[in-house]
């Protein structure tokens, strides 16, 4: 173009093929030579919204909706209202400014008088609000009368809109088969490029937020893998937005691609930095912290909960985790008790009992561990979802496996592991391996034990896993005699302390097993680790199975 602006045919053929980004400098440079029209303006707020720029967008559209007041068309500045308000609604800090704007559109609408598809845009927006409030038998009815209007006008984005409002709201009155048909359905359209891309961000976010919330991952996995034909024809677009960031690195760590979640779960930080987005900030930094644990990196994991915390964001059960990971087991215990009774949401509760029954049964509290236990086998029969089946059938194991019941445990952990088989999760199906190679070696099977600890210690690597990884090899290092070399020195009660090490619990619940104090028991620790030249607990673990003590 010889260095000369675009014209505007030319910024709206880049919008007319999907090129936002272009789109966008095209409108906005004509726009600062000269104001542009309404139309124009709506267009370059959808191509800002789409590339990511919330400030810019917001800006334009609320521009458009006054131009088209002063031009006298009610109905186009009613429905520059609901986009403003549409983007709004997504923004905690920011609800009260969405109801004013749908107020003013609502306004507009009834005094223009005459049926119009803006009316039924208004009831998804109106919907939404009323399910935000607890009146979710009003907005499902708001949520059906705006598919209606959507028919009867042959609009397919407000179509889709609002039957994914109606799926939605089906599966918070508990009508989940019917539910997840109508938002199935919206799903096919957008994965097929039916849909405009500002409905099918918003559409394909709603569907990942319902599956996280009823552990329907499979579901998510299958429309997350749909979706990516659609993105790649949309290169500009910036499809994943707020908590829907967070939910996709969730099911990227689920499925064992780290670093990818990783690298989600920063994009959820740098994009929802500031004070308006402080909730669903919160949750993207625990998500990064969750990950550093899970690598061993502390550090960084420890500066994540903070981040998290700083945010409002409670950081468990991930940092009673990583207390118990550092040796403070104290700490944990106390952090997990906390968590158990505050946690209420299904998804939440279901995590903190997992971590609960783990702690605890370091901490020697088998009761605690058994309850917890019990509570994740009602939850897991009361929602039948496989991602719960598997909690509960892991958590089984661990604890009966803490009871001295190898048998019972290993009938628990093999059904964990083909379900965790089942939904693709492979960091948890080998935690189910190496527990059931435990369990193995107690019942005197060590070439099995020796199977299910190598194949965890292989996918441990593979994962990034170090902690575990470690463990694993630990617990899998062949034994080189047949019993404990006469040399080394021990009494009869450091043996026993050896012992209890190995099987993982802590200074406090050795010293509570025994009847000593745990400064005792910390005297005792220190003498094996000097007598046998060990050291940490991990080196002591494997010389305790090298030896067949445990």
């Amino acid at each position: 173009m010889g260095g000369q602006p675009p014209s505007l045919d030319e910024a709206r053929a880049a919008f007319d093929r999907g090129a936002w980004a272009d789109a966008r400098a095209h409108l906005a440079a004509l726009d600062a030579e000269a104001p542009l029209g309404p139309e124009d303006l709506d267009r370059l707020a959808t191509a800002a919204f789409l590339v990511g720029d919330d400030a810019a967008s917001e800006q334009a559209r609320t521009r458009a909706h006054a131009a088209f007041l002063d031009r006298g068309e009610r109905a186009a500045a009613a429905r520059s209202a609901f986009w403003v308000a549409f983007a709004l609604l997504d923004r905690p800090g920011q609800r009260a400014q969405a109801a004013g704007w749908l107020a003013r559109a609502q306004r507009l609408i009834d005094a223009a008088g005459e049926p119009c598809v803006e009316r039924g845009w208004l009831l998804c927006g109106s919907g939404r609000q009323r399910a935000a409030e607890g009146d979710v038998g009003g907005a499902h009815e708001m949520f059906a009368r705006a598919s209606e209007i959507a028919t009867d006008f042959g609009n397919r984005d407000l179509l889709a809109l609002a039957r994914n409002g109606e799926g939605r709201t089906l599966l918070m009155l508990g009508e989940t088969v019917r539910g997840l048909a109508l938002m199935d359905e919206v799903m096919v359209a957008v994965a097929g490029g039916e849909v405009a891309p500002m409905v099918a961000g918003a559409v394909y976010c709603s569907m990942i937020s319902a599956c996280h919330a009823i552990f329907d991952l499979r579901r998510a996995q299958e429309w997350t893998a749909a979706l990516q034909g659609w993105c790649a024809s949309q290169p500009d677009v910036v499809p994943f937005r707020g908590y829907c960031l967070v939910r996709r690195s969730e099911l990227l760590q689920l499925h064992g691609a780290w670093s990818d979640a990783l690298g989600e779960a920063q994009r959820a930080c740098e994009r929802l930095a500031g004070a308006s987005r402080l909730p669903e900030a919160g949750a993207a930094h625990y998500q990064m912290a969750e990950l550093h644990r899970l690598r061993g990196q502390y550090a960084q994991a420890e500066g994540a909960y903070r981040a998290a915390s700083q945010c409002g964001c409670t950081p468990q059960p991930g940092l009673a985790r990583l207390r118990l990971a550092q040796g403070q087991g104290e700490a944990a215990v106390a952090a997990i008790r906390v968590a158990l009774s505050e946690k209420r949401e299904p998804r939440a509760r279901v995590l903190v009992l997992a971590a609960a029954a783990e702690i605890l049964i370091a901490a020697g509290d088998l009761a605690g561990a058994r309850a917890a236990a019990g509570e994740l086998a009602g939850r897991a029969e009361a929602t039948g979802a496989p991602f719960v089946r598997a909690v509960a059938a892991h958590t089984a194991g661990e604890v009966a496996l803490a009871e001295g019941e190898a048998l019972r445990a290993l009938e628990s952990l093999r059904a964990a592991v083909a379900a965790w088989q089942e939904i693709d999760a492979p960091y948890e199906r080998a935690r189910a391996r190496a527990l059931a190679g435990v369990a193995c070696r107690q019942l005197g099977d060590h070439d099995g034990a020796q199977l299910e600890l190598d194949a965890a210690h292989e996918a441990f690597e593979t994962l990034g896993a170090a902690p575990d990884a470690a463990r694993a090899a630990a617990l899998a290092a062949p034994p080189v005699s047949t019993g404990p070399p006469r040399s080394t020195g021990l009494t009869g009660r450091e043996l026993e302390v050896l012992r209890l090490i190995a099987t993982g619990v802590t200074n406090r619940a050795i010293a509570g097993r025994l009847g000593i104090s745990e400064k005792t028991v910390a005297r005792h620790v220190s003498n094996i680790f000097t007598k046998l030249d060990l050291p940490s607990r991990t080196a002591a673990t494997a010389f305790a199975y090298e030896h067949k003590l445990v």
